[in-house]
């Protein structure tokens, strides 16, 4: 396999979020053949089907940072029960107008921590319900739903627990090979 360029979501907005620390400790633990471009969410305005016949730019700009990418890494927590309202925003816009999905056979994997004892869990089944309406191909197993502690992973990456580490890194190198095989199989439409 050579390069394989990844897009990475995170669900959350906020500059200090515990999903863009658990975001850079999966880079940090990722296979060499993983290239990684954060696809920003946060100017994206909210969507409604008047924007179909002209798209604005952060819209455009998001759908072109998810056709150049190969697949889609999802780094979300769990906003009641589900996934955060912007996130939802940037599948709308990535996946419409009808015809113009931009989800259609890429590959992704869907990742999150929280400080809840479930860790997630129930954003990431609802976020994997929308992506299978989008046809995305998703990872199913490993699961990653990470119960965050304060000094588990640092903003640099590091991974202090050396079972968290030693499971995120085998999460990414399962998700190396999802993409492999995914893109084997049906080759990128874009």
């Amino acid at each position: 396999m050579t390069t394989c360029k990844v897009g990475y979501i995170i669900g959350s907005l906020a500059v200090q979020s515990i999903n863009r620390t658990l975001s850079n400790a999966l880079i940090g633990l990722a296979p060499s053949e993983l290239e990684f471009t954060e696809i920003p969410i946060k100017d994206l305005p909210l969507y409604s089907y008047d924007y179909d016949s002209e798209c604005p730019s952060e819209g455009r700009a998001l759908k072109a940072a998810i056709a150049d990418a190969d697949a889609i890494l999802f780094v979300t927590p769990e906003c009641n029960r589900s996934i955060p309202g912007a996130l939802k925003n940037a599948i709308d816009w990535a996946s419409r107008p009808w015809g113009k999905n931009s989800f259609m056979h890429k590959p992704s994997a869907v990742i999150g921590t929280s400080p809840g004892v479930i860790g997630t869990a129930v954003a990431q089944q609802s976020l994997r319900s929308v992506l299978s309406y989008c046809n995305s191909p998703q990872m199913n197993a490993p699961e990653g739903y990470i119960k965050f502690i304060p000094g588990i992973f640092r903003n640099d990456g590091e991974v202090t627990g050396s079972g968290t580490e030693e499971f995120l890194q085998g999460f990414m190198e399962e998700y190396r090979d999802h993409i492999v095989r995914v893109l084997t199989v049906l080759p990128s439409r874009i």
